[in-house]
């Protein structure tokens, strides 16, 4: 097989998967964003990286963001948010991180394949994405591949709405980029 033909099965896969998304969960999602005080992310792994790439664009759009653990990352308080992604659902670290988060008033957000699993139990707002986890869902891709390329194109997805609600383009979002590089 060719870099090429890899490509094509691996679109195809990314679009049946787009296909089997629940859409309505979406506008309570962007609604939290818009609301959130402050927003926290997190996810471990691929799943951390999509996740940390979305915090850099929810940065550029002007709102207050931070990662989980990171040294600069504030207090939570009642009126912040904190979206998780984990394929499984089931990662102990990030299931310890929830049950602290709700019970410091926050709201949840999860990014997942599981929608049976700890953290969908524990989550305010449950985005099912199709694709491979550790559960074993069928893709050629190796492990969760297809659900981590998902979020990474759900989340620049979710960026353009926001752009429309907050009323931001490329160029002012631009004026937020790093500088000190």
């Amino acid at each position: 097989m060719s870099i090429k033909e890899n490509l094509d099965i691996i679109l195809q896969e990314l679009k049946d998967n787009k296909n089997n998304i629940n859409y309505e969960q979406f506008s309570l999602f962007i609604e939290e964003i818009v609301n959130a005080k402050h927003i926290f992310l997190s996810g471990k792994g691929r799943s951390g990286l999509a996740i940390s790439a979305f915090a850099n664009r929810l940065m550029h759009l002007g709102l207050s963001v931070s990662l989980v653990g990171e040294i600069s990352s504030p207090h939570s308080q009642k009126g912040d948010v904190l979206i998780v992604q984990s394929g499984s659902g089931e990662t102990l670290s990030l299931i310890s991180l929830i049950s602290s988060a709700k019970k410091n008033g926050l709201k949840i957000v999860l990014l997942t394949t599981n929608l049976n699993s700890s953290m969908s139990k524990l989550a305010d707002i449950v985005i099912m994405l199709s694709g491979d986890s550790k559960l074993g869902n069928e893709s050629v891709q190796p492990m969760a591949s297809s659900f981590e390329q998902l979020s990474f194109i759900i989340y620049d997805a979710i960026i353009l709405e926001l752009m429309k609600i907050l009323k931001q383009n490329s160029d002012i979002m631009f004026e937020r980029h790093a500088d000190l590089e």
